[in-house]
């Protein structure tokens, strides 16, 4: 309606920004805890990402969300680390307990054990939730500034990458980004139960100790050979999936004109050829990732081969106690899981760096409508708001209408009037030329409703009034008003009605009536009505006619149309051809003075 996606959500007051609570997010089922603030998703505002580079994007990220980050890590230092002292527990049972014939230290270090195993469990299920909490929040606030991107850009994004392409990058790298710090918190608890555990071997053992201590990071350093083809691999396939989405989101588009020219043959080629590259693509991943996960494997082997082959030649010396050794081998073990850890987080932080990439290709795309540097403040009310270019001119209390030859003006002139288009030199707000303003504050009191009526999935009641709270009786007002209220009644759940994606359960008509109303419901300073009813029979049309000027009372409204039905109600009509206003009056006064207006109205010959 007014250019700006709208995320909809049943049972809130404020559905722009309100969604369903995630079950397993740990700041909903331990507020106690942890003593942090809940955070519904989406958030309000996601605020102005950093688009210098991907990894400052993903910075960015990641200040937004420290706090979940710092518990995250916190909780995830403490899960690996009990895992790692569970082994010296048993260890010290074993030779305490066991070997020494001592119930009381037996049961002292089970108790230990059993201490250390609930302790992790704790630590493992609340860094669970928060890894995903922090999943989520980065791909929730990159779908936000994409979505917020768009609004602000207008059409500017998809006259420079394909919307499929942008589709791909909302569904897939998003979530891609969100990986990243999903398995961030493991990251760093496999760093710090490297160093516990390194430096307990030292203190029995300095030659194990640095075995482990510097076989590690030896190993890991294996695998950064892969990293970079695997960085270019991944983006390669990237490229190509998303042509493939583009270029399939684009046939759909336009599916009935590809069978009436007898196109389907050739789609069906280009598809399969394209899909083939993104096949082959995708195999060329296999090579280095496969590397990378078999290192997870094979590399932790090898360290765990000699550390228990070094440990059980120094019990044999009786330099090392059998516990010892049972640890010794219980650390070389549970090595293999920061170890496989680490390579997971290469891994991800690269398919998140590829992903941040394809974010910023769009968020780096400039926008058509420039905002001001010192924007002006929106007057108190709109009294004019005129195109001196055309000659069109809005006033408070006005019902006007222009009379175009074709759609391609009537459009061009709701886009000028909006602020959809980079030129609106001549157009004045009370006097102010309209560039002056904000876009934000354009967008709020000068509301443009197009021709095609765009309907999202979601509760009806929120469908019409997306961005705040209304009450019923307003709605079924506006719904009157547009007469749209034998739709309503036809559906069982009223308001609550659960609206499919693009509104398909209604005809034409019907959505273009419910996006008349959704307009009226914006009750803004400024209304722009491109065709409203081009796609309804006559009789609700003249029902539309005769109720539209009471519902616009006080407030400057303009329609684009060429409907004698409409035209008859409006207060004043301006003939516009080849970019100017060449007549104005009212409907009557225009019928019998202007040949232009007969000829596009009536279509008389001129």
């Amino acid at each position: 309606m007014d250019g700006r996606p709208s995320l909809r959500r049943k049972g809130g007051q404020n559905p722009a920004y309100r969604s369903t609570h995630y079950p397993s997010t740990p700041l909903e089922k331990a507020p106690l805890l942890l003593h942090l603030p809940y955070h519904e998703l989406p958030v309000e505002d996601p605020g102005e990402p950093d688009t210098r580079s991907p990894l400052r994007y993903l910075l960015w990220l990641a200040r937004h969300q420290k706090h979940l980050l710092f518990w995250n890590a916190f909780f995830g230092i403490g899960w690996m680390v009990s895992q790692a002292l569970l082994w010296a527990a048993v260890g010290a049972a074993i030779d305490h307990g066991i070997a020494r014939h001592s119930e009381s230290s037996l049961f002292r270090w089970v108790g230990i054990v059993m201490a250390l195993g609930l302790f992790q469990a704790v630590c493992g299920s609340l860094r669970h939730q928060l890894a995903v909490t922090n999943w989520m929040n980065a791909a929730y606030r990159t779908v936000q500034v994409i979505g917020h991107h768009i609004a602000r850009t207008g059409t500017s994004v998809t006259d420079e990458i394909q919307s499929g392409d942008v589709v791909n990058t909302v569904a897939a790298d998003a979530m891609r980004i969100g990986g990243a710090y999903d398995v961030l918190a493991r990251f760093l608890g496999s760093i710090v139960a490297w160093i516990v555990v390194s430096f307990i071997l030292l203190s029995t053992s300095v030659e194990l100790g640095l075995i482990v201590l510097l076989g590690v990071p030896i190993l890991a350093t294996l695998t950064v050979p892969l990293m970079k083809p695997l960085h270019a691999t991944q983006a390669a396939q990237r490229e190509a999936a998303g042509r493939l989405a583009a270029l399939g989101s684009d046939t759909v588009a336009g599916l009935r004109i590809l069978r009436g020219v007898g196109g389907e043959e050739v789609f069906l080629g280009n598809y399969r050829r394209q899909s083939d590259l993104v096949r082959r693509a995708g195999n060329r991943i296999a090579t280095p990732q496969a590397g990378l996960e078999s290192g997870q494997v094979l590399l932790p082997a090898i360290l765990t081969a000699i550390v228990t082959f070094l440990g059980a030649r120094d019990v044999m010396r009786g330099t090392l106690q059998p516990g010892q050794l049972v640890a010794f081998f219980g650390y070389a073990t549970f090595l293999t899981t920061p170890l496989r850890t680490a390579i997971e987080y290469v891994i991800s932080t690269t398919r998140a760096y590829v992903g941040a990439g394809r974010v910023l290709r769009i968020l780096t795309v400039e926008p058509l409508v420039k905002e001001p540097t010192n924007p002006r403040p929106w007057p108190a009310r709109v009294e004019v708001l005129e195109d001196v270019r055309s000659g069109i001119r809005l006033q408070r209390g006005v019902l006007s209408a222009v009379v175009t030859e074709n759609s391609s003006d009537a459009s061009f002139i709701a886009d000028r009037l909006g602020r959809f288009v980079a030129d609106v030199d001549g157009v004045v707000v009370n006097g102010i030329a309209l560039q002056e303003f904000s876009v934000k504050d354009t967008r709020t009191n000068i509301v443009v409703s197009e021709i095609e009526p765009r309907l999202f999935s979601g509760e009806l009641r929120y469908e019409l009034v997306p961005h705040r709270s209304t009450s019923d009786a307003t709605i079924r007002e506006a719904l009157d008003t547009s007469s749209a209220l034998d739709i309503l009644d036809a559906l069982d759940d009223g308001l609550g009605t659960s609206v499919d994606e693009r509104g398909r359960e209604f005809s034409g008509g019907q959505r273009q009536r419910l996006s008349l109303a959704r307009a009226l419901l914006r009750d803004s300073d400024v209304l722009i009505l491109v065709d409203p009813t081009s796609a309804v029979d006559t009789h609700t049309e003249g029902r539309i006619a005769s109720r539209l000027s009471d519902a616009r009372q006080g407030r400057a409204t303009l329609i684009t149309t060429t409907s004698p039905l409409l035209l008859e109600h409006t207060d004043h009509v301006f003939v516009y051809r080849d970019g100017r206003v060449v007549a104005e009056g009212t409907h009557a006064t225009l019928i019998n003075q202007s040949s232009d207006y007969r000829h596009i109205v009536l279509r008389e010959d001129a």
